[in-house]
């Protein structure tokens, strides 16, 4: 005959006592055998009396399976503690906005306009909402280095997508963009850290107003930290076709496209569903333009800056729809020119 028992940490004392209370019982309904008391382990153990009874129990929960991450290995259950495993993961990307007219002996870097501004926010404008300190954003970030290719242009969203089905999303988390391409944690320099399990992951890049781009391949990612270059133009591993531009772009370099102010996942001028009415819209709405004019400029955080200037303008001086129109004509799927050319995001969807 054998008795099962399961006990938590909380409840040993009362356990033991339980238990002892158990053993008697069996000898008095009849079992002339005893069992002696026993140090109990916190894996759990047997006690039988070697001829009639046998009594199994656990301090904790049972032990269900072991994994790892190439560095630690977990064998899951009570006894383990607080154990977690992380991948590390540094990607690397351009958004094209803020890399068209680029600083005077800055070609190769993005520019930081909006955090030259402060408008940079402090909590990232995605589904996670994470925030950093407001001295990341300083000049050379919380370490004060004074590096110019540190400092944050902007948040990203970042995406470890399953290996066979990459529709699905199984890790995400905000990030900060460097000028030099480099996707950081919130403290603005170290590698994005996941709570995940080594494998395989198709991994994603998302802007709240360019198009997202995922890796073509599965990338192998574990403890150890793995670079994901996707800005090289000779070389490129982005999933689909055209999925990023050359236009406007340091040779190369390749970017995100820029446009996608309208949050539909793809970029057109004119047509059936164009990104240029959301910037008139924005400008014909705000607060400050009484007059209702279409030159007004709209200054700060705005999904409607194309070109991460700070300012969002629909015609005028320095108007953010040419970009839109710009990419849609450049674009080599766009043979006829048309002004109503889509370009659209090639990130696999549900």
């Amino acid at each position: 005959m054998t008795f099962k028992f399961l006990y938590t940490n909380e409840q040993i004392k009362l356990s033991m006592k339980n238990i002892v209370i158990a053993l008697l019982l069996l000898t008095t309904i009849g079992y002339s055998q005893s069992i002696e008391r026993q140090v109990i382990g916190s894996a759990g153990t047997t006690l039988t009396d070697g001829a009639t009874a046998s009594i199994d129990f656990t301090v904790g929960e049972l032990v269900v399976s072991t994994i790892t991450d190439g560095t630690t290995t977990l064998t899951q259950g009570f006894h383990q503690g607080e154990i977690q495993l992380a991948i590390n993961l540094s990607a690397v990307a351009f958004l094209q906005g803020a890399a068209l007219s680029p600083n005077t002996g800055e070609e190769s870097l993005m520019r930081d306009d909006l955090r030259v501004s402060g408008d940079v926010p402090t909590t990232s404008p995605y589904t996670d909402a994470i925030t950093c300190v407001a001295t990341v954003l300083n000049t050379g970030g919380t370490s004060g280095t004074g590096d110019m290719t540190d400092d944050i242009v902007d948040w990203v969203f970042v995406e470890l997508r399953d290996e066979t089905t990459n529709t699905t999303v199984l890790y995400s988390q905000s990030a900060l963009l460097q000028r030099d391409g480099d996707i950081v944690g919130v403290d603005g320099t170290s590698a994005l850290s996941f709570t995940a399990a080594s494998g395989n992951y198709h991994v994603a890049i998302k802007h709240r107003n360019h198009l997202g781009i995922m890796s073509a391949s599965t990338i192998a990612l574990s403890a150890t930290t793995t670079e994901v270059n996707f800005t090289n133009s000779t070389s490129q591993i982005t999933y689909g076709s055209n999925a990023q531009t050359s236009f406007g772009m340091t040779a190369g370099l390749v970017g995100m496209w820029a446009g996608d102010v309208n949050g539909d996942s793809i970029i057109q001028y004119t047509g059936a569903t164009p990104d240029s009415p959301s910037i008139l819209s924005n400008a014909l709405n705000d607060a400050g333009n009484f007059l209702n004019l279409p030159t007004y400029v709209v200054t700060g955080y705005n999904v409607n800056d194309v070109d991460m200037n700070g300012d969002a303008q629909y015609t005028g001086s320095s108007p953010d729809t040419p970009y839109i129109l710009q990419n849609t004509l450049s674009h080599s799927g766009n043979f006829l020119n048309l002004s109503t050319y889509s370009i659209l995001e090639q990130i696999p969807q549900q």
